[in-house]
């Protein structure tokens, strides 16, 4: 590990970091497919850091027929924010808001391959979808 970040930064000494970046990416930074809700819509949530957390915001809306909802009115919203890498896969600390329910909940997060595990909950009441990696 070590190696490899010393290489990144002379790499980035002579390239000015074109591209570097983007292999110290947080592994759950991408673009997800949610579960369909009770209307068979569902949402592309886009992922990455913001500052030293991990955060997401709406970035398309789905009919049941898998048609984009051009003026889906919470698009570009914020739906996870302050989520804290704790190693192996796991993520926690954070917020994540329902949009179904507009309610807010504090969250925590499993990667395990392309499947994203997000769980929100408020006191002893949960709710959880696995999320489908899209890129």
């Amino acid at each position: 590990m070590m190696k490899r970040a010393l290489a990144t930064a002379l790499t980035c000494a002579g390239l000015m970091c074109a591209g570097a970046t983007a292999a110290l990416a947080d592994p759950v930074e991408g673009t997800w497919k949610t579960q369909p809700g009770d209307t068979g819509g569902y949402l592309h949530v886009k992922i990455a850091s913001c500052g030293s957390a991990i955060c997401g915001n709406i970035d398309k809306a789905f009919d049941a027929n898998g048609q984009v909802v051009s003026n889906y009115e919470h698009q570009g919203k914020k739906m996870l924010w302050d989520m804290g890498a704790d190693g192996g896969g796991a993520y926690s600390g954070g917020k994540i808001w329902a949009p179904d329910a507009d309610k807010t909940y504090k969250s925590k997060m499993t990667l395990k391959g392309s499947t994203l595990t997000v769980k929100g909950c408020v006191a002893v009441i949960c709710r959880g979808q696995d999320w489908s990696r899209v890129n």
